[in-house]
């Protein structure tokens, strides 16, 4: 089992504040920042490009990055693509695959902007949006997309984990109805995953989930810095997307008339990519293996619950989702602005928590939080304290809006 006192001291500020918001930001660990600080003090260049000592240490570090992420959700190295968050891979897929007019997409009513405003922008070029609702607790049937689906169904984009209600999606069940859809040019439906809240809180192999694409984040369950993140793009769909960046690093040749892109994963990282954040995103693989994501993963369940539990059994608690979030969980109090209450755990007990619609309007309406919801999220730094700390605080609230 994780040992907490070793790893809270692995982050400073947690002497400070009781943090509940890692679905928005992890906290970095000092190792991670150890790691750039090495990066920006000792060996500092550019990567790819020169010839000289540093620059080829600098080649090597983003090298085994890549590797070291291939090797964390088990996919082969040329599959990932770096970017600085996951809105950048999705839009990546978004604006780089040739959609025709006609074509539709499947997106549910819980999604992050960045798995929804993306599809809807396409709209403007004849690609009909198609929505798939969930259940009240953020759950999508496999059943409601499949009887979405049709030939002209060319992709379905869906999260693993909802951001504002902290529900898993069956990605295993939907992907077999997903690749068995077969459009009208004889080829298969697309899916793509939107990772941003699974990632370094549970395990994630790509040949069991089997997506086409799957968009991370650095700077959340990975603990890695921000401005960091990548995208998992199959092998043989990579010749579908056309890279939106290009530049240097993406070709291997030109003259006036044409160019030949690159054949791997450059071809999308144009120009000179965040090399310190890369850098200390390769450690945080390093640390999360040492930790271990499947003891990551039984924490976060455990800890997830107990905070569940703890939020359901205050009067005047509405909890969203249900005891299956995974570090997540959505909540209000009767009669009280989501905002004033963050404010108040902020100003008076140092609590950090978001509130509001967390980016994901369409889900917020979805679950009829009209005023958005207070959110409390959790990884590996949290523990039972911090839980006991908030609801004796909220408590305290409550009593003094009654």
């Amino acid at each position: 089992m994780i040992d907490l006192d070793y790893i809270r001291e692995d982050f400073p500020i947690l002497n400070n504040i009781i943090y509940f918001d890692s679905a928005s930001t992890s906290l970095t660990p000092i190792q991670v920042v150890d790691a750039m600080e090495e990066y920006f003090l000792e060996y500092n260049s550019n990567a790819g490009r020169g010839t000289y000592k540093t620059a080829i240490k600098t080649t090597t570090k983003i090298d085994q990055t890549r590797e070291k992420l291939a090797s964390f959700i088990n996919c082969k190295k040329d599959e990932v693509i770096f970017t600085k968050n996951t809105t950048e891979g999705i839009n990546l897929i978004s604006n780089g695959f040739d959609f025709k007019k006609g074509d539709n997409i499947i997106i549910s009513d819980i999604e992050h902007h960045s798995n929804f405003i993306p599809w809807l922008n396409l709209q403007k070029k004849g690609i009909n949006i198609k929505i798939a609702k969930a259940d009240k607790d953020g759950l999508v049937n496999k059943n409601t997309i499949y009887n979405l689906l049709d030939e002209n169904t060319r992709l379905v984009a869906i999260s693993h984990i909802s951001n504002a209600i902290g529900s898993i999606q069956d990605i295993e069940g939907i992907e077999k109805i997903v690749h068995k859809n077969q459009c009208k040019d004889g080829t298969n439906t697309y899916l793509l995953v939107d990772g941003a809240q699974s990632i370094g809180h549970i395990n994630i192999d790509i040949s069991k989930l089997n997506p086409d694409f799957m968009a991370f984040p650095g700077h959340k369950g990975l603990l890695g810095p921000v401005g960091t993140g990548f995208i998992y793009i199959k092998e043989t769909n990579q010749d579908y997307i056309y890279p939106q960046n290009l530049g240097g690093g993406t070709i291997t040749n030109t003259d006036f008339k044409d160019f030949k892109l690159e054949d791997g994963p450059q071809r999308f990282e144009g120009g000179t990519q965040n090399l310190g954040g890369i850098i200390g995103l390769g450690r945080a693989i390093d640390y999360i293996n040492n930790i271990g994501i499947n003891n990551i993963e039984e924490y976060d369940k455990k800890l997830t619950h107990n905070l569940y539990e703890s939020l359901n059994s205050i009067d005047n608690i509405k909890t969203y989702g249900n005891e299956n979030n995974n570090s997540i969980v959505s909540f209000n109090i009767d009669n009280a602005n989501p905002h004033d209450i963050s404010k108040i755990l902020d100003e008076s007990k140092n609590i950090c928590l978001r509130s509001g619609h967390h980016c994901a309007i369409p889900a917020i309406k979805h679950i009829g939080a009209k005023e958005g919801t207070i959110r409390a999220s959790i990884h590996l730094y949290n523990n039972t304290d911090d839980i006991e700390k908030l609801v004796s605080a909220l408590k305290e609230i409550i009593f003094l809006y009654s």
